[in-house]
């Protein structure tokens, strides 16, 4: 749908919850699961909610009847947070509307839209703007951590893309925040989590990238693997910003290579230089629509399988720190390029911190049996632990069970802290990477 007009439409809905599922209900077990399986807990009521008055009577509803707020988009997290046990989880996603007015390139996008929806309509217009790497994963989630994806070398993250937040607050209430409205709140929106206010809606930047990308991967031997990582290292402190660079470490091999999107001259001499880090054992140079790109790394299962991460950034890759990476116990290993638009924005200008991060590095398994958490969990928190010493902090959306001091340094946390204090002083939304208030 296209349209000039990006202001959500008045809303009408009376103050009241219309839509709730309770335990015994048809679409309530389905509403409850999210993309990891091992999180199974039992909301008291899911109120799916089809507009901001709604979202705003769903909150007011959980603190007159003193219910834990969990709120509900794609449910990436890692830890469930969208569901609470025996509270309130405010489910986002029937609001879902993308409108994109190709003219000036701006997108108005509900908060429970998934990225393969703002993804599809932006790209009718040749349009899209950064976003993460899995077509089901929630708009709102994403972008509220800061957002990487494909484009942020070119173009900054995802909350770096962001004109305008329309967000409800901890008493019920309806704000804007953007450039010149709430200022303080619209700096800590871009990459703060969840922890003002529920997002009902974003207004994004978009940018012209054409409909195709090109994915090159290269794999060599595990003999082989420390002098590629090496070589992938320096190729990439000279990339051009349409590249992103990757790498897949696993105990039989490494496979590095990149993925451009946008103008492709370079590219080929970039392919080349890629061949000659070492005896390629195996290759796929494929080219792809964007919206493939977007939706390739999918799970196919969905929300089947149990699953476990830990994620660091890295400032520098040294010597030591590849080596130490090459040791894993068999787990996967993948890390990111970061740089290029993501480093031009100043560090003060946004909530989301380390914008010097190199690479980002996330390790990851995924299981069926509830026999094997242990184990699984434990393998991935030791390997992470070995590189601990050459991380610089993690990206928010990553950590799992952890101290949000790993993703913000003392200065910047005392000011989301204070931010958090005036907006939302009892700490109602505490169902997330969490900030406390003072």
């Amino acid at each position: 749908m296209t349209t000039t007009r990006l202001q959500p439409q008045t809303d009408t809905q009376p103050d009241t919850l219309r839509h709730v599922l309770r335990d015994g209900d048809a679409g309530y077990d389905q509403a409850r699961s999210v993309w990891n399986a091992m999180v199974d807990r039992r909301p008291a009521a899911i109120a799916k909610c089809h507009s901001t008055a709604e979202v705003a009577a769903a909150v007011r509803y959980a603190r007159e009847h003193s219910l834990e707020i969990g709120v509900r988009c794609g449910g990436h997290s890692i830890a469930g947070l969208a569901v609470p046990d025996g509270g309130l989880m405010i489910d986002l996603t029937p609001m879902s509307e993308v409108r994109v007015d190709p003219d000036r390139q701006l997108a108005w996008v509900q908060g429970g839209a998934l990225l393969g929806e703002l993804d599809r309509a932006a790209q009718r217009y040749g349009l899209a703007t950064t976003a993460g790497n899995v077509s089901h994963t929630g708009v709102g989630g994403l972008t509220l951590g800061g957002g990487m994806g494909w484009l942020a070398r070119q173009y900054g993250l995802a909350c770096d893309n962001v004109v305008r937040y329309e967000m409800v607050t901890a008493a019920g209430d309806v704000v804007h925040a953007g450039a010149t409205e709430n200022p303080d709140l619209f700096w800590g929106l871009r990459g703060g989590g969840g922890n003002f206010g529920i997002v009902t809606s974003f207004e994004f930047r978009l940018h012209q990238i054409g409909t195709q990308a090109l994915v090159a991967e290269f794999t060599y031997s595990a003999a082989e693997s420390f002098a590629v990582l090496r070589g992938w290292r320096e190729l990439n402190a000279s990339a051009p910003r349409q590249a992103t660079f990757t790498a897949s470490i696993r105990n039989d091999g490494i496979t590095v290579g990149f993925v451009w999107v946008g103008d492709p001259a370079g590219r080929e001499q970039l392919l080349q230089a890629f061949k000659a880090l070492g005896a390629v054992v195996a290759e796929s140079i494929e080219e792809v629509s964007y919206l493939t790109l977007q939706s390739r790394d999918d799970s196919i299962q969905g929300h089947r399988y149990r699953r476990y991460w830990k994620g660091h950034y890295f400032k520098a890759l040294t010597d030591d720190a590849i080596r130490a990476l090459l040791r894993n116990s068999g787990v996967g290993a993948s890390l990111q390029a970061y740089g290029g638009a993501i480093a031009d924005v100043p560090d003060e200008e946004a909530a989301f911190s380390q914008r010097d991060t190199l690479f980002e590095f996330v390790t990851a398994t995924r299981w069926d049996d509830p026999a094997d958490d242990e184990e699984r969990i434990a393998t991935i928190r030791g390997y992470a632990a070995t590189l601990d010493q050459y991380a610089g902090g993690a990206y928010l959306n990553t950590l799992n069970g952890e101290s949000v001091r790993r993703a913000f340094p003392p200065a910047k946390l005392a000011r989301l802290t204070a931010l958090k204090t005036t907006w939302d002083p009892d700490n109602t939304f505490h169902l997330n990477q969490n900030i406390k208030p003072a």
